[in-house]
């Protein structure tokens, strides 16, 4: 079972593939950075409905700070650089420093900020290496995830935009196609 932040950590950290993921992104020496969204909510969800197999991801969330260099193209490179350690992993590395550009905000503060940003709770989750061992960071808990509820972000319940946005995402994505035990909530 999972109760609390420390057994997320500890599946990741016994998860020989996901520490691979984590090591590698760690090499690129990214300020702020994380391995974030589905990567650790579908870990969750996987353990918990004891799927023998890890469920597919379309792809590996990397995000990072650095406001000092928000052009594009470097993110490129970076997932460039990631595919040649791990070619089959289907990276995608962003800068949350340029982000709220894309999603018309004011500025983040910072990966975590823009993590509780995200569009559910149980997305909003993010590990990184720090001294060799795994740290979590669950701007809006790890609740929502473990009990299977999918519900907006207090940021996306803000505006009709981001919640018409948010429903049409979770239409999207069917997760409860995949695991059963997920709930809507509003």
């Amino acid at each position: 079972m999972i109760y609390d932040e420390e057994d997320v950590i500890r599946l990741v950290s016994e998860d020989k593939w996901m520490m691979d993921i984590l090591r590698s992104a760690q090499s690129l020496n990214l300020p702020d950075w994380w391995v974030c969204a589905g990567f650790v909510r579908s870990k969750i969800w996987d353990v918990l409905h004891e799927f023998n197999e890890r469920t597919p991801l379309p792809d590996i969330d990397v995000i990072y700070f650095d406001p000092s260099n928000i052009d594009e193209e470097i993110e490129k490179n970076y997932e460039n650089i990631l595919k040649r350690h791990l070619p089959a992993i289907p990276w995608s590395v962003k800068n949350q420093a340029r982000m709220h550009t894309v999603n018309n905000d004011l500025p983040y503060s910072s990966s975590t900020e823009a993590i509780a940003k995200f569009p559910e709770t149980a997305t909003a989750l993010g590990v990184k290496l720090e001294d060799g061992k795994v740290v979590l960071t669950a701007p809006h808990g790890i609740e929502d995830a473990v009990s299977f509820h999918i519900r907006p972000t207090p940021y996306f319940r803000e505006t009709e935009e981001r919640m018409k946005y948010y429903y049409q995402r979770i239409s999207k994505k069917n997760w409860k196609s995949v695991w059963h035990k997920v709930e809507i909530d509003n």
